[in-house]
Parts: C-alpha cells; sequence; structure tokens
C-alpha cells in the first residue's frame, strides 16, 4: 500500500521491557527515502543512547505504542532532549489495513506516522504524571478499606450482632466505639453506654441489636485484626490526601482545585484526584466529545441499516471514569439540577445506566468549566437569595450600629 507522505523525517519505536527497537524514515531533498534500524536495551544508559540518536535526526514526529507502562522511561528519555513523542493506542495501529507480514512493527508505526494516519494519545504534564502515583495508590487503598468495612460487618453479622440495622454509619464515631468495646469483651449495658444521643434507634433497639449468639475467641481476633487494619487504612489514606494536596498547591494548581469543587458531587480530593488525570488544558482534547471518549465515558455508536445495536461505553481510562461515577452517586443525593436529572434518567434506564448517564453529563461540564475558567452555577439555585440569608443578620445588626435603621425596628 502506497501512503502518501506528510512529515519528512519519523521515527517509529517498539518498546517491550528489555529492548526498543527504532527504525528511522527519511526523505532527503533529492526525494530518495532512507530506512535506519537501531537496537536498544531497557537500561537508563540504553534510553539515553536512544534520545542522542532520536535527537541526532531531528524528525518531524516519534511515535510508540503505549504498551502497558514501558513506554513512560523511553517517553522520559526523549521528553529530556526535547522530543514529545507520540503514545499512539495500538487498536488504532491494527485497524489501519495493508501491513505486510514482512514489515517490523517499528518500521510500520514509522509509516503510519509519516502518512499522518495515526494520532497521538493525551499525555499529561510530567508534574502531574508524577503525582498520579500517589492519586492511584490512593484509590486502591480506598478499595482495600472499602473491603476490609465489608469484612468487618459480615462477620459481626455472623455473631449475630445486628449493630449495622439501627445505626447509618457502623464506621461512625458512635458506632465504631462500640463494635471496639464488644471485641474487647465488655458486657452489653457498658458498650449501650458508648452509643451516642445523636443516633434515631431507641435504647431498646440497640441494645437488642448489641446481643451476640455466639461472639467466640475466633471472632474476637479476626475482628481485632481487622480493626487495626482497618485503622492502619484510614492513616495511611490520610497521609497520601495531605501530601497530593500539598503537591498539588505548590505545583500552583489551587485555583482549579477550588472551581472543581463547586460542581455537586466534587470534593476537595475528589478534585484533586481528577485533575492529576486530566489536568487543567482541555486545549489537547479540542472538545468535550473527546474527552468523554478518551475517558470512555461516552455511549456506543454501533448502527449498521438504521438500527441501533449495543450501546455499551468504551474502554477508557478507567481511574477518571470510577470517580465520575463516585461524583454521579454523590450528585444524585445533594439538592442540584443534577439531582432532578438523575432522577428523570432512573425511570428509563435503571440506576447503573443513569450513574453512568450522569458521569458523562458531569464531564462535559467539567471540561467546559476548566476551559472557560469559570465556576458552577445550578439554574435551581437562587445564590442571591442564599448570600441573603446567609449575611442579612449581619447586615441589619451593621445598619443598626450605624443608625441607619431604628434599634427597636
Amino acid at each position: 500500500m502506497e501512503l502518501t507522505p506528510i512529515y519528512k523525517r519519523v521515527i517509529g519505536l517498539d518498546v517491550h521491557q528489555a529492548q526498543i527497537s527504532g527504525c528511522a524514515i527519511v526523505e532527503q531533498a533529492d526525494g530518495t527515502v532512507s530506512v535506519e534500524r537501531h537496537e536498544f536495551g531497557g537500561f537508563k544508559r540504553d534510553r539515553k543512547a536512544l534520545a542522542e540518536w532520536a535527537h541526532s535526526i531531528s524528525p518531524d514526529v516519534v511515535v510508540m505504542e503505549s504498551t502497558g507502562i514501558y513506554w513512560k522511561s523511553p517517553f522520559a528519555a526523549l521528553e529530556s532532549v526535547d522530543i514529545i513523542a507520540w503514545v499512539v493506542n495500538a487498536r488504532h495501529v491494527k485497524a489501519v489495513p495493508g501491513r505486510k507480514t514482512d514489515v517490523a512493527d517499528a518500521q510500520w508505526l514509522a509509516t503510519l506516522a509519516r502518512a499522518g494516519l495515526l494520532r497521538a494519545s493525551f499525555i499529561a504534564k510530567a508534574d502531574l504524571r508524577s503525582l498520579r502515583h500517589i492519586a492511584r495508590h490512593r484509590q486502591k487503598l480506598g478499595g482495600m478499606l472499602a473491603s476490609e468495612k465489608n469484612r468487618l460487618h459480615k462477620l459481626l453479622t455472623d455473631a449475630g450482632i445486628r449493630l449495622g440495622v439501627v445505626v447509618s454509619d457502623l464506621h461512625g464515631q458512635s458506632a465504631r466505639a462500640m463494635v471496639k468495646a464488644l471485641i474487647a469483651g465488655k458486657s452489653v449495658p457498658e458498650v449501650l453506654s458508648l452509643a451516642s444521643n445523636r443516633l434515631r434507634a431507641s435504647r431498646e433497639d440497640i441494645f437488642e441489636a448489641l446481643q451476640a449468639e455466639e461472639l467466640t475467641p475466633a471472632h474476637r481476633f479476626v475482628l481485632t485484626e481487622i480493626m487495626v487494619h482497618i485503622e492502619e487504612l484510614e492513616n495511611r489514606i490520610a497521609r497520601f490526601d495531605a501530601e497530593l494536596l500539598r503537591s498539588l498547591r505548590d505545583a500552583g494548581y489551587g485555583v482549579p482545585l477550588q472551581l472543581l469543587q463547586t460542581l455537586p458531587g466534587i470534593d476537595l480530593m475528589g478534585a484533586a484526584m481528577l485533575l492529576v488525570e486530566i489536568g487543567v488544558d482541555m486545549s489537547v482534547f479540542g472538545s468535550a466529545q473527546r474527552l468523554a471518549s478518551w475517558v470512555g465515558m461516552c455511549p456506543g455508536n454501533n448502527e449498521s441499516a438504521g438500527k441501533r445495536k449495543s450501546g455499551r461505553i468504551r474502554k477508557g481510562n478507567a481511574w477518571v471514569r470510577r470517580l465520575l461515577c463516585e461524583f454521579a452517586q454523590a450528585a444524585g443525593r445533594s439538592r442540584c439540577a443534577l439531582k432532578d436529572k438523575f432522577q428523570a434518567l432512573n425511570v428509563r434506564k435503571g440506576h447503573k445506566r443513569s450513574i453512568v448517564a450522569l458521569g458523562h453529563k458531569m464531564l462535559r461540564t467539567i471540561y467546559a468549566m476548566l476551559r472557560k475558567k469559570t465556576h458552577y452555577v445550578d439554574k435551581t439555585v437562587d445564590y442571591e437569595a442564599l448570600m441573603v440569608a446567609r449575611n442579612a443578620p449581619r447586615w441589619l445588626q451593621m445598619l443598626v450600629k450605624h443608625g441607619y435603621v431604628p434599634a427597636h425596628a
């Protein structure tokens, strides 16, 4: 297949764990085309040699496939010599017809790039890429914490303790104190004395919920270990949160952090973890539709002969998709226009599809907020009335103090 060249000097890289294959295709001034191949190892000295070789060619484009995490080190090495490589989706490469079996991966990537048939994927700035390690591990720790809390609840139920029936949060301050007292072998009246007066359940119901059928030594041992692990995970998550926020603010991302929190359903940590994934420059995506496609939150487009087939979402950034689903869950319970949208969708689509659809809508809103650098304004909220209700007592006091309104008015 003959491909019309757009770029004159291109390099394709086939990246593996221990080896990097490079192929440079260079069109000379007289129209002749030269092909140069090089093999490099996977160590730091080899990546440095790769960067020097690429810099000596002065390519218009350098492309590599996004194979696992192996592309990251060569990408950073090229970035150090002011070469921003294209990281392309392997699925897009395979979709292009005409490849011969005797053409190496690196040469085929260079051939496609030379013809302008590849599109670069979004790669965040170096500072945000580094902070992703903190944010993503924090998400993993959050999943581990949720699993441990579920195990604790299940083990208490196995012992006949139904505390989760009478309290809304089994890991609230009062409920946790009661659980610790049960594990320590305290009597039911002693445990009941730790119940907060703010609990809606009656003391009789709480007393009955604390009655254990058989809280064996094995139960107590496992419950003790789970509780220790839960508190350890909570402390570790707190350290991750503090480090992530400090790093973002030191890097100058304080304003976008505040901006994202104006959208219902997004708290400080949610804004921080979203920011390290998508960044603040929305021009790299071009449109809200492309951002949704990159995340994998857009509906599928599978239509043939006028019939709509599967509408399942595509694969994308699973970290952002998980955050958006959490945001949608929270927004669906708040007092805002997003709640009305969720309730309307829930009637027709069911809970899970409605969460995805609301997350998609929130992502498009986030794109507009970051692109225009403006906060979210909810059409169902009278912000002027809220401001007056919050400040009217203070205003009236000042008017009375300075004599504009009589004190008895």
